[in-house]
């Protein structure tokens, strides 16, 4: 007998399916996960190979020595047998054959000598039937095969593996050679495929604990690769904060301690820069203040010296010449725009060096309008909307320059009436300068606030320093308050201050360094070219 294998194993799996994209934002979350994912997947490969092949081997091994054993007792046991046997011959020939050292099932199916079908099975009546052997096996088994150089027997041996309710089989079947009974034999492969269960729960098993041991080890992986990262981000916020002198600690060789000596060198190149720049501001507001205090004397000496020419400008007797009368009334002009000026520029050095300071006292908010309106006779120009009794504590000085600039600036450039309003709010007031001019154009809404911005380069000596609406904003900000700038629907421009009712608790704040009061001031810096 030649032994021939035969029949179709293979297995189909589809699935159909979509993920979701997941967006991790933690750099520890994604090594962990890339780690346990190319874990998974060699443990996985590594096990299916294992499997398989093992598989393979205990299937064969087991397949090749039934198939001996059957092959051998169906030359002994069938072939001694006569070419017609008895049923009863048949049957003690199968029992004999199944009691083997295989202990697989036999059945055997042969002609009495009346051409009669006869059965002979180990089990009995209720044991191997035909109807157990595949319709492919049978005909496959009863097929005459052509005899050649290379084919010498014209039946060969076949097998089959089934399953039978989740139990595997080993099926197979072939005739005797020169006339005989036909076998087949049935022997159950439950065993092996317990082993072969034990072995995929044993692979599942290793699987899961290199998957926890990639996990683990990519969470030491990522400790070590982060924890540099993360000196690396509090050292950068701290750098924000204005820390210049944090660094560093640099140790080993590898690309994190590159960047590490690279965020030193640029934290130490910004510390150099901000210094310079530093030095270079301090400096320049110390040559901003000793310049106004230099200027202040003669300017003094040239003030009383105006005031005489005013004084006989304004004379009865005429002393002066009228044709020496503009330039007096020049010089006198130009004396009071410089007086301002070097006002205002003190002002500024007191606010950028921190010296400022807040006097505080309980306003009248109506009172203090009125005076400030008074002061500067534009009562006939102005009209206030409050009501009496609206207190605060505030700086009465500071307010009365905030209040100046910005009702002088109205006056200036959106021309009267102009409507001065106060509102309460919780723990704040309110106050709106509104004008009714043509309003402030929308490029130059921006930079009104901005130190000696013009909005027109035609006229670059208008009559303000281009200082007074920055220094009323700063006023405010020692306040703790705020000032914008907005177009009204209706026409006019509307600056709204914002004050707290009980500027108190930024008193020790705005008290910074070696304070001084400033003077006054007054409103002139104006819109500067709205």
């Amino acid at each position: 007998m030649t032994d021939t294998r035969g029949g179709l194993r293979g297995w189909a799996v589809g699935r159909r399916g979509s993920l979701s994209r997941l967006r991790f934002t933690s750099l520890r979350l994604r090594l962990v996960l890339v780690f346990a994912l190319v874990a998974l997947t060699a443990a996985v490969s590594a096990s299916g190979i294992a499997y398989w092949l093992n598989r393979e081997a205990v299937l064969t091994r087991a397949q090749d020595a039934v198939l001996r054993d059957f092959r051998q007792e169906m030359q002994n046991r069938v072939g001694a047998l006569p070419e017609h046997p008895t049923q009863d011959a048949l049957q003690r020939a199968a029992g004999q054959m199944a009691a083997g050292g295989q202990h697989f099932s036999v059945l055997l199916v042969g002609q009495d000598a009346d051409g009669k079908t006869v059965y002979g099975s180990s089990g009995g009546i209720n044991g191997f039937q035909l109807e157990d052997v595949p319709k492919s096996l049978r005909a496959a088994v009863n097929k005459r095969q052509k005899v050649t150089d290379s084919n010498e027997d014209p039946y060969h041996l076949y097998w089959q593996r089934v399953t039978d309710h989740d139990t595997p089989y080993l099926v197979a079947g072939t005739r005797v050679i020169g006339g005989g009974p036909t076998g087949y034999m049935a022997k159950s492969l439950e065993p092996e495929a317990k082993d072969l269960n034990s072995l995929a729960w044993s692979l599942g098993i290793a699987t899961g604990l290199a998957l926890i041991g990639a996990a683990l080890l990519a969470q030491a992986a990522a400790t070590t690769v982060l924890k540099p990262v993360h000196r690396l981000g509090v050292a950068a916020r701290r750098l924000g904060e204005g820390r210049l002198d944090t660094r560093l600690r640099v140790s080993g060789t590898d690309e994190l301690a590159d960047l590490s000596r690279t965020f030193n060198n640029a934290a130490e190149a910004l510390e150099q820069r901000v210094a310079e720049m530093a030095a270079r501001d301090e400096a320049s507001r110390r040559f901003v203040a000793d310049m106004s205090h230099e200027l202040r004397t003669p300017l003094t000496a040239i003030t009383a010296v105006t005031e005489v020419l005013e004084e006989e400008l304004e004379s009865e007797a005429g002393g002066i010449d009228p044709m020496v009368e503009p330039a007096v009334r020049l010089v006198v002009s130009e004396t009071r725009r410089l007086n301002d000026l070097v006002e205002n520029l003190m002002e500024v050095t007191r606010f950028d060096a921190g010296t400022a300071r807040l006097v505080l006292d309980d306003v009248d908010l109506a009172d203090q309008i009125t005076a400030c309106i008074d002061a500067r006779a534009w009562l006939d120009a102005v009209e206030l909307d409050t009501e009496r009794g609206v207190h605060a504590l505030l700086d009465p000085r500071r307010l009365d320059v905030i209040l100046a600039n910005l009702i002088g600036n109205a006056l200036k450039h959106g021309g009267s009436p102009v409507r001065v309003s106060v509102r309460e709010a919780e723990d704040e007031v309110v106050i709106r300068v509104r004008d009714h001019g043509p309003g402030i154009p929308e490029d130059v809404l921006p930079h009104v606030f901005d130190r000696f911005y013009k909005a027109s380069a035609s006229r670059p000596r208008s009559e303000g320093s281009g200082l007074g609406l920055s220094i009323a904003l700063e006023n405010a900000h020692i306040h703790g308050g705020e000032i914008t700038a907005e177009n009204s629907p209706d026409g006019g421009a509307v600056f709204t201050l914002r004050l707290p009712r009980d500027a108190s608790r930024l008193t020790e704040e705005a008290a910074q360094g070696e304070g001084g009061r400033s003077g006054d001031g007054d409103g002139g810096s104006g819109k500067e070219g709205s």
